[in-house]
């Protein structure tokens, strides 16, 4: 394995180093290899999806909260990690999260959900019917929850946070920074600013999670975080991709999600 490492490193780098060295700037090359999609863009692509796509946002959600449940069974089956909390924010990275816990349950895990601010659009009442249908348990107690759960699913703000963490969040992002659970971050860490990364003050502070899976392209925000990475959100063809300036993964079969930096899963 360190053969092979060190191979794969000194193919990127350019000179042998030391393994654990090499690794880390072989990582760091793998990630900035990808083109990120800035806030701006990323509102535009939704609008583009929306219209001249023809997309619909519960077909958007369905596909990005799907690959939500596919890097967490990648990183922890439900043998292993079977109970899950999923955090939902009141906008689209909320519905992503529901979306998930939804799938997550057919996978075997046993969600919960914590959800305090339902959003106005009608597709979130019919995400929470579709849960309520399935008996997945909402609760409106985070801290107790999350002491007995496995893993957590960040699904609190998306690429469009700006500005100050609102109540009742502040601290449940707080408990976030400072749990021993794992995490998992949708699209960013919620209360990270999306093109300057992790916040120096505020509830924020320190919070870096297990694990961030990027939905649909990477964010400016990516170049700060130190945990394992995967890109999914697999609905956008080379054609749209390369007008907005990211790059289309290259996913195996019929997967969801490439973990990034990962030796085969390159762009």
């Amino acid at each position: 394995m360190e053969s092979s490492l060190s191979k794969l490193t000194e193919s990127l780098i350019g000179t042998p180093c030391d393994t654990s060295q090499a690794f880390s700037q072989a990582f760091e090359r793998l990630i900035m290899a990808l083109r990120t999609l800035g806030p701006k863009a990323a509102a535009a692509l939704d609008e583009e999806l929306m219209s001249s796509g023809a997309f619909t946002i519960d077909q958007l959600m369905e596909l990005a909260g799907l690959s939500v449940a596919q890097a967490l069974h990648i990183l922890s089956p439900p043998t292993k990690s079977p109970k899950v909390l999923i955090a939902c924010g009141p906008g689209n990275n909320g519905g992503d999260g529901l979306v998930a816990a939804r799938h997550l349950h057919h996978f075997g895990y046993k969600p919960s959900i914590y959800f305090p601010k339902q959003g106005k659009a009608e597709i979130y009442g019919r995400l929470v019917k579709q849960l309520q249908h399935l008996k997945v348990p909402f609760t409106e107690d985070f801290h107790s929850e999350l002491n007995k759960s496995d893993y957590v699913v960040d699904a609190i703000f998306g690429f469009s946070f700006s500005g100050e963490v609102r109540e009742p969040f502040p601290s449940v992002i707080k408990a976030l920074a400072e749990t021993q659970v794992p995490v998992l971050a949708v699209d960013a860490p919620s209360s990270w600013n999306i093109d300057d990364g992790p916040p120096d003050d505020g509830p924020g502070k320190g919070y870096m999670p297990t694990a961030l899976i990027s939905l649909t392209a990477p964010k400016p925000l990516v170049k700060w975080f130190k945990g394992r990475q995967f890109v999914g959100g697999r609905f956008v063809g080379g054609e749209i991709a390369e007008k907005y300036g990211f790059d289309v993964p290259r996913y195996k079969g019929s997967d969801q999600v490439v973990e990034v930096g990962k030796e085969g899963a390159l762009l």
